[in-house]
């Protein structure tokens, strides 16, 4: 098994630091300057001992990426502004079809593409989606698509195989299947999600 780097695991212990103080209280009590030390050095020995262990399976690629200014800003305005509007327009949706039974309900599972390149982007476009009222990412597949058109074949010859590209897709269990096509559904589904996450991870 490939050994965490130390970068790895200084980018993995400082993420656990920051959802240490964050959960423990230790941000609030830093900014009225009054630290608690010992949960600070706590959290501090928890999250290297974390960063450690775990730095192998959670860094695959550049360990401070995300300490960038400018994706760390996307990444913020993500979690502020595009995954909130999705999650409240997902809620009030499921609500209405709760509440009123004229509206559809036709649960089904869609196959959806997604153009995202990152191991990490595709699981975080496949938990927003997840973490949305009426669907669930059931499973990620790539498969090899096709590009463009087969060149005609000359006579007595074979036609030549079409070029393909690889393609990621979703499996996706949506409570109203309103299409069937793979783009349409996937645009329903995905709305600004796809697009703030490819801002962040590609």
């Amino acid at each position: 098994m490939k050994k965490a780097s130390i970068p790895a695991v200084i980018s993995t212990a400082l993420i656990c630091f920051i959802f240490w103080l964050l959960i423990s209280g230790g941000l609030v009590a830093l900014c009225q300057g009054a630290p608690d030390v010992r949960n600070l050095v706590v959290g501090l020995l928890v999250s290297v001992f974390v960063g450690l262990f775990s730095a192998r399976f959670f860094i695959h690629e550049s360990p401070f990426y995300l300490w960038n200014p400018a994706k760390l800003l996307q990444l913020l305005f993500y979690c502020i502004c595009i995954f909130p509007i999705e999650l409240i327009k997902a809620n009030l949706d499921v609500a209405l079809r709760a509440l009123n039974p004229v509206l559809p309900i036709n649960p089904g599972i869609v196959k959806v593409p997604v153009d995202v390149q990152s191991e990490y982007g595709q699981a975080m476009l496949a938990n927003s989606i997840t973490l949305t009222p009426g669907t669930i990412t059931m499973d990620i597949v790539e498969e090899e698509v096709p590009v463009g058109e087969a060149s005609p074949a000359k006579e007595g010859e074979e036609a030549a195989p079409l070029p393909t590209k690889p393609q990621t897709f979703y499996y996706i269990h949506w409570i109203n299947v309103a299409s069937e096509d793979p783009k349409e559904a996937g645009d329903a589904i995905k709305g600004t999600l796809e697009k703030g996450v490819r801002r962040i991870f590609d």
